[in-house]
């Protein structure tokens, strides 16, 4: 017996059998493939030490994730100068105290954090084909559309509360400071998230701060106006998420899809970026997590990125 349009059975079922392993090994096994990227980022002034940065992003914390909160709370071991937290850390309603709890041992350095849409409001069950068909209509995510209404909020107020309590510095259409052991002063300026449109740089413009000895650019969704706005006024290093890298990749081609408006060859890791005459440094951290209801990775595992800051050659 064949199956229909002369298809045999038996291809039938390997075809059946592949896809069901495919899904398997991506939601059983490499989601939970945490890994530490590794990167060397020059843009210190001359003569400075190197400093080390570790940039989390995209945890969309899940009750019952015992396994991303021991990895988490095991990269304090790595003692960073500072983290950047860009954002997405909940997944669910009730994960503030999870987040916390993962995130407790690094809030003993010093920190900065900006907000993405998932700290703001609960994921909704989407198909993913839809993110094909929004690239190819030219929208992307919620950029454009209307704000969101109807959905789950998020206690993200819990969240920014203890992050300040520990001593992070917000960033969400903000600037800030920290400065290290040594007397190296660092200032931050970060917008809300550009993916439900609550970037407003006209409150953060200006460029670098002169007086500091170095000044980084955070937002969590890399959205180009985002880019162009921190790259035009200067900025040597612009750090986000959001992409999740692209999360479901083909081997050896790479992301379809970035759930913003960058372009898939820069959809994690570090690249350049050019506005006005100038160039800054872009790193997008593909995130440890994924939305509660498509707790899948393919050719993209979960990660963490530990950026080694050194002097400009």
């Amino acid at each position: 017996m064949r199956a229909r349009y002369g298809i045999p059975l038996k291809t039938t079922a390997a075809i059946t059998a592949i896809g069901a392993a495919g899904v398997a090994y991506a939601a059983g096994i490499e989601a939970r493939s945490f890994r530490l990227r590794r990167v060397t980022v020059p843009v210190l002034p001359r003569g400075a030490r190197p400093l080390r940065v570790l940039q989390v992003s995209d945890i969309h914390m899940v009750g019952g994730q015992r396994k991303k909160r021991a990895w988490l709370q095991s990269l304090a071991g790595l003692r960073p100068d500072f983290v950047v937290n860009t954002g997405d850390n909940l997944s669910d309603t009730e994960g503030v105290p999870e987040v916390l709890d993962a995130l407790g041992p690094l809030m003993d350095f010093p920190g900065v954090y900006v907000f993405g849409s998932n700290d703001y409001y609960g994921p909704k069950l989407r198909n993913p084909a839809r993110y094909l068909l929004e690239k190819v209509q030219g929208k992307h995510g919620l950029n454009g559309n209307p704000p969101a209404v109807g959905v789950v909020h998020n206690p993200w107020e819990e969240l920014r509360d203890a992050f300040d309590t520990a001593g992070w510095v917000g960033l969400s259409n903000a600037r800030g400071r920290l400065k290290l052991e040594g007397g190296f002063e660092l200032a931050f300026t970060g917008l809300d998230d550009p993916h439900i449109k609550r970037d407003r740089y006209e409150k953060v413009a200006g460029g670098p701060e002169k007086d500091a000895d170095l000044s980084i650019a955070v937002v969590h969704a890399p959205y180009l106006r985002s880019l162009d706005a921190f790259t035009a006024d200067g900025y040597p290093l612009i750090l986000a998420g959001h992409t999740h890298g692209g999360q479901l990749c083909v081997p050896f081609y790479g992301a379809l899809v970035t759930n913003c408006d960058l372009d898939t060859d820069r959809v994690k890791g570090l690249s350049t970026h050019e506005s006005a005459g100038h160039r800054a440094y872009l790193h997008v951290s593909a995130g440890c997590g994924t939305n509660r209801y498509t707790p899948v990775r393919f050719a993209c595992p979960p990660e963490a990125t530990l950026l080694t800051l050194t002097p400009r050659t």
